[in-house]
């Protein structure tokens, strides 16, 4: 029994913890960060304010996680982000079929608790810190639920805390607001009228009950809906963050008033409900219910802090190369009006590059707190380019680059600032052996013994001549594309099969994209008319063009109802079909179109289909492409860029083989693999449901074998993109044969890249 005397004043509990790294904010940036620290051997300690992981993408606000496959809306192909966001993003496509965002916390919360270097305070709120000179030494924070106070000491800290927090309190230099057009040149800036600012969201869900339930609205909700000018927008099918665009609070301070502008959304979420339910405009909903309204807003903007360099409008429209890229981004420009819901303007102006950008190291450290890292979307950039930069996949790549970042200042005993001016090329080895992904970096490790072997060889190499037909055909409602993968030298021959109603004019295309990476067709090659009489047959396609490089072709057929396609059932790694399609989602109308000089291009968005649909066409290509090659599996590339960089088996080689020849005896203690889990496909953690558990072109199962043909090691079940065995006693071989086997039949064994160390 506890009997608590009077006493003139009591302290409450205190805990000092000390750490390599004090992450605060645990959104999906600070997860990230933390996790990938922890697994370079970093102890961590993770703050974060929240009863649970994610942020903006808990269950708490419901915002799915997006970066630059931005809902595959755009150009932007096979752009997932890698590393630790792309293992929970598959991981909540294998396990959660139906986007439950409860099962995506829990997800977050299994892997940072399964990291015995983190130790996670929940609930627990930075309110202080101490500082020597223009160093952090300690944070100071307080946990609501067991009455402690923490102090925490590291040599490191990242702020991911969505404010910065501890970059406030520190003194880092920061802004808030939006530059001018002259500051950096960029003629996307707003203006005062348009607003410096983005809004706080909230979001509701909704359910249907099968019988009439009534509402009655609280006192504090908007009574006149027409105060929203785009209250017809509102439907009963909408939902969650589909209504992204109640927005508010862009004209008011983002940090200090949050409360208010929560309480605003409030009365604009039960307002919005009310009209639906009791307006009678809306009879569908007599027996829906309002099942849950976020009860903190997704907020998207406050302070961003400056580091040594400023990331702008300009290095994401060019796509500006940097010597110490740690991360990429690709979502659109993408700024709100400050009104938000209130305003007559569109809820958003959005703006496409024509291709992925990467974003400096310099971005991500104070400029003049000296061991202050920056993740999410507090790093340094300008309000326009955080008008891109600022969406949770992006965010959580950086945050990435920062969790390595800290085990490269602890290993030389130096400063962030420092690291990037030293050790930037270790960096960035150390991003691509974690899976992930920078622009016009390869991973180039001379310690992987794979790349000294004298040969990989494989049981069998697709020769792309053929994509068989499935006997499923679709007419052109609008333009398609096939993407092929060509090699330095003449275009091949290609056939497709056609089936045409009626007498007609057929326009073919053949198209690349200006820069060798990127993936829009903006460059047109050669183009023909084909007079075309009805009826079933071979249409074949012979373009006097020679490619100086390797690039993906895009043979473009224009939209004709007349004529019909023969598609195929067969996928394969790094081939896809493209459509001159429309998504409103991302600001897509088939093609973009500034209407006045502000510093984007104009080009046309040529867009794959979600599976079921998006299959490839059926053709035949003389001479087959060649590109297949098991030497892909050692190249540096784990996704397709310019080329597919996989290596992919025969049709019919269902348990393909492959072998890695040394001709000296080596010692291996691990074994790394990298599967195409396709990062094409944006893998939205909310609202959008999950057709496939694992994806199609992922190799499911892995049986590695010595040179006397024992089994060493095996990987099963696979659903990952990187899979590593950590063999018990080291393999001593001059040779090792890896059986690859994918439970899809309709999709040929492939593997992006095996690496090997002792």
């Amino acid at each position: 029994m506890i009997i608590g005397t009077p006493a003139e004043k009591r302290r409450i509990k205190q805990i000092d913890l000390t750490a390599d790294l004090t992450v605060i904010g645990g959104g999906l940036s600070g997860t990230c960060c933390a996790i990938t620290a922890a697994r370079q051997g970093i102890k961590v300690v993770l703050i974060q304010d929240r009863p649970l992981l994610g942020g903006n993408s808990s269950s708490e606000v419901r915002l799915w996680v997006l970066g630059a496959t931005s809902h595959m809306g755009n150009n932007n192909r096979w752009a997932r982000e890698g590393g630790v966001i792309n293992e929970i993003l598959i991981e909540n496509t294998y396990r959660n079929e139906e986007s439950n965002p409860l099962v995506f916390d829990t997800i977050l919360l299994e892997k940072v608790v399964a990291e015995a270097n983190i130790t996670l305070l929940l609930n627990t709120a930075v309110s202080d810190l101490d500082m020597n000179g223009g160093h952090i030494e300690r944070v100071k924070a307080f946990c609501s639920q067991n009455s402690t106070a923490y102090t925490v000491t590291s040599p490191l800290f990242c702020d991911a805390s969505g404010d910065g927090i501890v970059g406030f309190l520190a003194g880092a230099a920061f802004r808030m607001g939006a530059e001018s057009k002259s500051e950096f040149g960029e003629k996307f800036a707003p203006s005062a009228e348009y607003g410096e600012l983005l809004g706080h969201s909230l979001y509701f869900y909704t359910k249907d009950t099968h019988r009439p339930v009534k509402f009655v609205p609280p006192a504090f909700a908007l009574s006149d809906i027409t105060k929203i000018p785009r209250y017809r927008k509102f439907s009963v099918k909408d939902q969650g963050c589909n209504l992204w665009w109640i927005e508010y609070g862009g004209r008011l301070d983002t940090v200090h008033d949050t409360e208010k502008i929560k309480w605003e959304l409030w009365k604009v979420i039960y307002g919005v409900w009310n009209y639906i339910k009791n307006s009678g405009d809306f009879p569908e909903a007599e027996t829906m219910s309002l099942e849950w309204v976020g009860t903190i807003p997704g907020k998207r903007e406050s302070r961003r802090f400056e580091g040594d360099y400023m990331l702008k409008q300009q290095d994401i429209v060019e796509q500006r190369e940097f010597e110490d890229v740690v991360a990429f981004g690709g979502w659109s420009i993408d700024l709100h009006p400050a009104d938000g819901i209130f305003s007559e303007l569109p809820g958003c102006n959005q703006w496409h590059s024509k291709g992925i950008y990467g974003i400096p190291y310099r971005c991500y450290y104070s400029r003049n707190i000296q061991n202050l890292f920056l993740a999410g979307r507090i790093i340094s950039a300008t309000h326009v380019a955080f008008g891109s930069s600022r969406v949770m996949g992006t965010c959580s790549h950086g945050a990435q680059a920062v969790g390595v970042a800290t085990s490269l200042c602890k290993k030389y005993g130096v400063s962030p600032s420092v690291l990037g001016r030293e050790h930037i090329k270790e960096l960035q080895l150390e991003l691509l052996k974690t899976g992930q992904h920078l622009p016009g970096v390869p991973l180039n490790d001379s310690l992987d013994l794979v790349r000294s072997a004298q040969s990989i060889t494989s049981s069998s190499t697709m020769v792309l001549s053929r994509i068989p037909g499935g006997d499923l055909w679709k007419p052109i409602a609008q333009s398609a594309g096939q993407m092929l993968p060509v090699q330095q030298g003449k275009m091949p021959e290609i056939t497709l099969r056609l089936n045409v109603l009626g007498p007609t004019e057929l326009r073919i295309e053949l198209r690349k994209s200006s820069k060798p990476e990127n993936h829009t067709p903006d460059v047109t090659l050669d183009s023909c008319v084909k007079y075309l009489k009805a009826g079933v047959q071979d249409l074949v396609l012979d373009f006097d063009v020679h490619f100086t490089e390797a690039c993906y072709a895009f043979v473009c057929i224009m939209k004709n109802e007349l004529v019909q396609i023969e598609y195929s059932k067969k996928r394969i790694s790094g081939i896809l079909s493209v459509f001159n399609s429309i998504n409103p989602a991302v600001s897509n109308y088939g093609k973009q179109e500034p209407p006045e000089d502000i510093g984007v291009d104009a080009f046309e968005f040529w867009c794959p289909q979600r599976r079921p649909e998006g299959q490839n066409f059926a053709l035949s290509i003389n001479p087959g492409l060649t590109v297949f090659s098991p030497e892909n599996l050692r190249n540096g590339w784990h996704r397709p860029v310019s080329s597919v960089n996989a290596w992919v088996a025969d049709y019919t080689d269902r348990e393909a083989k492959i072998t890695i020849s040394w001709g000296r005896e080596v010692t291996i203690k691990t074994l790394t693999l990298s599967f195409d889990c396709d990062y094409d496909h944006p893998m939205e953690n909310v609202l959008m449901r999950q057709n496939e558990d694992v994806q199609p072109f992922c190799a499911t199962e892995v049986r590695v074998y010595n040179c006397n043909d024992v089994e060493v090691g095996r990987i099963t079940r696979n659903h990952q993109a990187l899979s590593t065995i950590h063999f018990e006693t080291a393999v001593t071989v001059q040779q090792l044969k890896l059986v690859v086997s994918n439970s899809n039949e309709d999709v040929p064994v492939s593997l992006f890249e095996v690496r090997c160390y002792n």
